[in-house]
């Protein structure tokens, strides 16, 4: 598999994560709202697994789970969010995001190098 479609399989995995996470944020204060999550290595290995020429970009190709409350989570109202375990999360996938734009980045010099054949 070329790097370089890999990395963007797991930058279009990691943007549907920041929609996931950012609408849980939003909806912290809603009544009755559930956390809603996706598992990232089982999405990303989804994506590496799919047929070649099939693109699995609509948001119905995601396994989105809910979270119940069962974990003593769940206020009053019935909402699951835990808005600072949310935050983490948020950071953490916007560094490892920025993390493989920065590779995607080298690997492009690095070929606009070799094409160039080492002249500058």
């Amino acid at each position: 598999m070329e790097i370089v479609d890999l990395i963007g399989k797991a930058l279009g995995v990691r943007a549907f994560y920041h929609k996931v996470i950012s609408g849980n944020i939003a909806n912290s204060q809603t009544p009755a709202y559930k956390e809603k999550d996706i598992d990232f290595k089982n999405e990303l290995g989804k994506r590496l697994g799919a047929a070649a020429g099939k693109r699995m970009s609509d948001p119905s190709d995601y396994n989105v789970t809910e979270n119940q409350g069962n974990d003593g989570l769940k206020s009053i109202d019935g909402n699951t969010v835990d808005l600072e375990g949310q935050t983490v999360k948020l950071t953490e996938n916007q560094l490892m995001y920025h993390a493989l734009v920065q590779i995607a980045g080298k690997r492009f010099s690095l070929m606009k190098y070799i094409i160039s054949e080492g002249k500058r």
